[in-house]
C-alpha cells in the first residue's frame, strides 16, 4: 500500500472524523472507504440512481458488492437481519444507522434480489469449505 499526504480543509476533517467514530473506523479506513466507493462508482457505473444511498464497492475478494454509501455495511448484511427476525428499527440501532438507509438497501435488495441472493449464496458456500 503507498502512502499519500492529504491536506483536507478543517471543516470537512472534523465531519469526517465524525463520520468515522459514528462507524468505528479510523479516519484513514473512513477515507479509503470514501475513496473506493468512489473510484469503484466511476469505473463501474453500476449504481442504480433509484437508490442514491447505494453504491458499489470491490472487496477484499474482489467482488463489486452494493454497500450503503459512506458505511461500507452491504446490503446483504441488512438483508440476512432481516432474515433472522429483525425490523429495520432493531437493524438501524444495531449499525447506528438511520432507519430510512436500512429501509433504501431492503428496497434495494427487492428490485436486485437475484444478485444479492447469489452473493449470500456464494458466501455461505466459502464458509461452509472453511468450518
Amino acid at each position: 500500500m503507498s502512502r499519500y499526504p492529504l491536506n483536507l480543509p478543517a471543516n470537512l476533517k472534523r465531519e469526517a472524523e465524525e463520520f468515522a467514530s459514528r462507524q468505528g473506523v479510523s479516519l484513514n479506513q473512513f477515507i479509503m472507504w470514501s475513496v473506493s466507493e468512489k473510484v469503484s462508482a466511476l469505473r463501474q457505473e453500476l449504481d442504480d440512481p433509484n437508490f442514491p444511498g447505494i453504491t458499489y464497492r470491490r472487496g477484499a475478494s474482489g467482488w463489486v458488492t452494493p454497500v450503503i454509501r459512506g458505511t461500507g455495511i452491504r446490503v446483504q448484511t441488512i438483508i440476512v437481519d432481516t432474515q433472522t427476525g429483525l425490523d429495520p428499527e432493531q437493524i438501524a440501532a444495531e449499525y447506528e444507522l438511520d432507519t430510512h438507509k436500512v429501509s433504501e438497501a431492503i428496497a434495494f435488495y427487492n428490485a436486485h434480489q437475484t444478485e444479492i441472493d447469489a452473493n449470500i449464496l456464494a458466501e455461505q458456500k466459502t464458509e461452509e469449505k472453511h468450518d
